[in-house]
């Protein structure tokens, strides 16, 4: 038995989840799980449908992008994935997913604002959307620049990964990540319903307020703070 079962069943589970709760459609997504004390992780393999997809198709790959066991080419986001565990050595998994209300911020080219409640339970930030990428960084290894995309515009913003666990590339899609990919998968569903929120509350109000800031800061430490309360 591989040394690496867990893990693949793991990054399996994780993938798993998000076409049970819509977040993608046919292949349009991926997750991974990292073994920092082997420093590798475990990722989808690419165009395999979710429907056929089993636990030994899963890839182990390592920081450097080599694979190190599993006989299918690991997903196309594969280097966005190792860039980021090399970097954030606090996440333990990530997932990139299409999914729809999410993606068409991400197609605006808009940050998702703190309209209400739901978001401030989450993150007292916008959602960031990353800038549309430089022509130089698509034209060279372009899913090892799409790591650095998201790395440099958090670092532009002053933004904190363990607290702003999720952003938008331009024109692109979603990425959210997690101490664990169970919490980052929870992190895409979050983000995907509240972009559905954003987006129908403009749609009814064009001018629509932000939440206040009393009240971000209230609904955020509640559930986060030191002497958080909250849960339903």
């Amino acid at each position: 038995m591989s040394q690496y079962q867990a893990l693949k069943q793991t990054c399996y589970d994780a993938n798993m989840q998000l076409p049970a709760l819509g977040l993608v459609l046919f292949t349009f997504g991926n997750a991974s799980v990292v073994d920092r004390e082997n420093r590798v992780f475990a990722i989808k393999p690419s165009g395999v449908p979710y429907v056929a997809l089993k636990p030994e198709d899963i890839v182990i790959v390592d920081f450097d992008n080599n694979v190190v066991e599993g006989t299918k080419r690991p997903s196309s986001d594969t280097k966005t994935h190792a860039v980021l565990y090399k970097h954030w050595t606090h996440i333990g998994g990530i997932v990139h997913t299409h999914s729809t209300y999410a993606t068409a911020w991400a197609q605006a080219q808009l940050d998702i604002p703190v309209l209400g409640t739901t978001h401030a339970d989450h993150l007292t930030a916008d959602v960031p959307c990353a800038p549309p990428m430089a022509d130089d960084m698509i034209a060279g290894d372009y899913e090892h620049e799409t790591g650095w995309q998201i790395m440099n515009e958090f670092t532009r913003r002053g933004l904190a990964p363990d607290e702003v666990e999720m952003v938008l590339l331009a024109n692109h899609a979603p990425f959210t990540w997690g101490p664990t990919v169970e919490k980052a998968v929870y992190n895409s569903a979050v983000l995907e319903e509240v972009a559905r929120m954003a987006y129908l509350s403009t749609t009814l109000r064009a001018d629509v307020p932000r939440l206040k800031d009393a009240l971000i800061k209230k609904h955020y430490e509640r559930k986060h703070g030191a002497n958080s309360y909250y849960g339903q």
